[in-house]
């Protein structure tokens, strides 16, 4: 959605349009105050910085009861940093002018601060590989973003501006429908009837203008209240999480959080909840199917899908009980609606407060034509050891009671298990050797066979799906997806240079609905230089991915031997990713 057309496309419903009188109410009090107060984030996503700051935590040089759990993170209020993007403090002592881009007003109690300019580019050469880049689509040829802005603050209120403008050159690929006919044909149509999730954004050059990472708010103590469009992670994920990701540019959201872990005395906490609106990325499915038959379907499904909007309300929460330090329990909880099926009642526009089983719900759960996700999560942090440890598990349907969840937990489930280890040099300086590994699981298992249930992120109800602008809020890898990574790097500070291969299995749910020869399934093997660097007050960032994609599309096309055996080698793919990236920090 453009900037220009932004107050015309919240004003369809009451609880936005109260956001908007917010909006203009939090401008004039910025205008009146005088007393300084905090807020600033660092966006999900930024290079160098964001992952710095957690590696730190490992070294022992953060407080161990930050979970990073429920991000964008406030370094500023946590750490009582003088500048979020100087993390080292060193600006000073390397600043060759005066200027630091912070101008302060009304005794210094107020200030104005010009964010980083950044510029990020992507280059695939012959087909889209797209995965946590926020409002970069996935596209064949270049790509680019540019974002930058100001951050201002008086009294309780603070702004921060930072808009996103994106290019993408989208040039022509192979597409499903261009490898694939007959049943593998329609069993595609089917899946993507039942999510927003364009293969190609349009036909022609796509560019927008954005609101980015933008936000007013509201901030005393431990807490945040406010009107945002900016990225949110949550769970312990490093490169993937079940409900939450850049993987999707921002979405306009109300938010409650915290913004530094609040001290009780059975632990710390720290949360967020959210209400916001998802919008459809316009773009039609390939085309209508009139009946589609599979072992537990048999249903039609003729017309287009809603022209509707659709209402998230989402809620994060993670604990670290005070007797286990470094220990993070964890829950997520979204719920997604068409604006048309959502009631006007506290319970319609805050579903997460409702029970977790459907026998507490009543029958009318199923009638209220809304979809719901949840999950739990564990992070235990080692600081002793430089090491953590993660895991989120989820389920995309309620179960009925907890006798349902005994008997078949793994119903429509997902989860994500990872590791991080750094191995110090010496014990001076913070040269490190760090490796990381992470799997996520996202295939459907064998209960959807026997019981109502679709792949994670897709609904029959809400036929747009999770889903923003035609990208996947939570995991990037696609529906019933699989990923194993692993990655090893040499860091020092701000700085590191590393290896990192990936197998990513893509859509096993159609593959084993419909596909089924053992010989093409899509698999791409991608191997990648990564680096990260920094010089004075500039970032840089780098990846260079060779992607080895085994029966593209799932397209198997059998290499001419002469022999007549069964396991025939098949043609590959491959495709070069680039991504090189520059920030300025003031």
């Amino acid at each position: 959605m453009s900037l220009k057309s932004f107050s015309n496309q919240i004003s369809n419903t009451t609880i936005v349009k109260i956001s908007l009188q917010l909006k203009i109410a939090f401008f004039s009090a910025f205008c009146l105050s005088a007393i300084l107060s905090p807020g600033q984030s660092i966006p999900v996503g930024t290079p160098v910085l964001e992952d710095y700051y957690r590696r730190a935590q490992l070294l022992g040089q953060l407080d161990s009861s930050i979970s990073f759990t429920a991000r964008p993170f406030f370094p500023v209020e946590a750490l009582k940093l003088k500048n979020a993007f100087d993390p080292t403090q060193t600006f000073d002592q390397e600043r060759k002018t005066k200027f630091d881009g912070i101008y302060h007003f009304g005794g210094k109690k107020g200030l104005i601060q010009l964010l980083p300019f950044s510029w990020q580019q992507q280059f695939n050469t012959n087909h889209p590989y797209s995965l946590n880049d926020g409002a970069m689509i996935p596209a064949r040829g270049y790509q680019t973003i540019v974002s930058g802005g100001f951050y201002a603050k008086a009294g309780p209120i603070s702004i921060q501006l930072r808009p996103e403008m994106v290019y993408a050159e989208n040039k022509t690929f192979k597409v499903f429908s261009k490898t694939q006919i007959g049943a593998n044909s329609q069993a595609n149509i089917f899946f993507q009837n039942i999510i927003d999730l364009p293969e190609r954004f349009g036909k022609y050059q796509y560019h927008r203008l954005l609101w980015g990472q933008s936000s007013i708010r509201i901030t005393s103590g431990s807490f945040s209240v406010g009107i945002s469009n900016e990225n949110l992670w949550w769970g312990p994920g490093m490169q993937n999480a079940l409900l939450m990701t850049n993987n999707a540019n921002g979405f306009k959201h109300f938010t409650i959080n915290t913004v530094v872990p609040v001290r009780t005395i059975l632990g710390t906490f720290e949360g967020q909840i959210i209400g916001g609106r998802l919008n459809n990325s316009g773009i039609s499915p390939p085309d209508k199917y009139p009946v589609y038959y599979q072992s537990y379907i048999l249903f039609q499904i003729s017309e287009p899908k809603i022209q509707d909007y659709r209402y998230i309300n989402g809620i994060v929460l993670s604990f670290n009980p005070k007797w286990v330090p470094g220990l993070f329990l964890g829950l997520t909880r979204s719920f997604i609606v068409y604006r048309q099926d959502m009631g006007n009642s506290f319970s319609d526009y805050f579903p997460v407060l409702s029970p977790f089983q459907k026998k507490n719900t009543g029958t009318a759960e199923d009638s209220k034509a809304r979809d719901q996700r949840v999950s739990v999560f564990v992070r235990w942090l080692l600081q002793k050891d430089h090491a953590e440890l993660y895991f989120e598990f989820g389920k995309e349907d309620h179960a009925y009671n907890l006798r349902d969840f005994l008997i078949q937990p793994d119903h429509a489930r997902a989860y994500i298990l990872g590791f991080r280890k750094l191995f110090p040099l010496n014990s001076i300086s913070n040269r490190c050797i760090q490796l990381n590994v992470e799997l996520s699981q996202f295939e459907t298992n064998k209960t959807n066979y026997s019981r109502a249930g679709f792949p994670w992120y897709a609904h029959l109800q809400v036929r747009d799906g999770y889903t923003n602008e035609g990208q996947m809020l939570g995991s990037g890898i696609g529906l019933g997806s699989n990923l194993q990574s692993i990655s090893i790097s040499w860091v020092n500070n701000l700085k590191s240079i590393g290896l990192q291969i990936e197998r990513l299995s893509h859509d096993n749910d159609l593959f084993y609905y419909d596909i089924k020869d053992i010989r093409s399934n899509w698999v791409d093997i991608d191997i990648e230089a990564l680096g990260e660097w920094n010089y004075r007050n500039l970032l840089f960032s780098a990846k260079l991915e060779l992607i080895r994609s085994l029966n593209y599309q799932f397209n198997y096309q059998p290499i001419t031997t002469g022999i007549d055996q069964f396991w025939v080698p098949g043609r590959d793919t491959y495709n070069f990713q680039a991504n090189i990236g520059i920030s300025y920090r003031f």
